[in-house]
């Protein structure tokens, strides 16, 4: 089976394990037990609300932890791309992880001036840098 094509406006990905069933279950949980709570207000139904609480942060933050890992790697192999590229280490070391993100999706013959368009503040904002991007190269790995 092909893949879609990816650029700017189609290259948000969603994990339907995550957005479609562990998340809204999350989240109706907690609803119900406030509701549940706020009509019977006992001290068993607090604590469910405390629970369904600490359940929506353990998912939550499930997804947090692995977007903050691929966002590390990320900026580690656009590092070595820059440098590769011949890219000044400065250059390199003055670019936020966000800009790198941001980058990421550049092809190698764009990636250069790309970097100094963002470094003289002419693409401050990811999305800005994204749109930017003329050479679109895909990443279907992304977590």
């Amino acid at each position: 089976m092909a893949q879609k094509t990816q650029d700017f406006k189609h290259h948000t990905r969603w994990e339907p394990f995550y957005h479609f069933i562990a998340s809204p279950i999350a989240l109706l949980n907690l609803v119900v037990q406030v509701r549940h709570a706020y009509y019977y207000q006992t001290r068993y139904a607090w604590w469910n609300v405390v629970f369904a609480i600490g359940f929506f942060a353990i998912v939550a933050s499930a997804r947090l932890m692995a977007l903050r890992v691929q966002d590390r790697l990320i900026r580690l192999e656009m590092r070595l791309k820059l440098r590769e590229l011949g890219v000044p280490q400065a250059d390199i070391m003055r670019l936020s992880a966000r800009q790198m993100v941001g980058l990421r999706f550049a092809s190698d013959a764009e990636l250069p001036g790309l970097v100094q368009r963002v470094l003289s503040g002419e693409l401050a904002e990811q999305k800005a840098i994204k749109a930017a991007i003329k050479d679109w190269q895909a990443d279907w790995l992304r977590a």
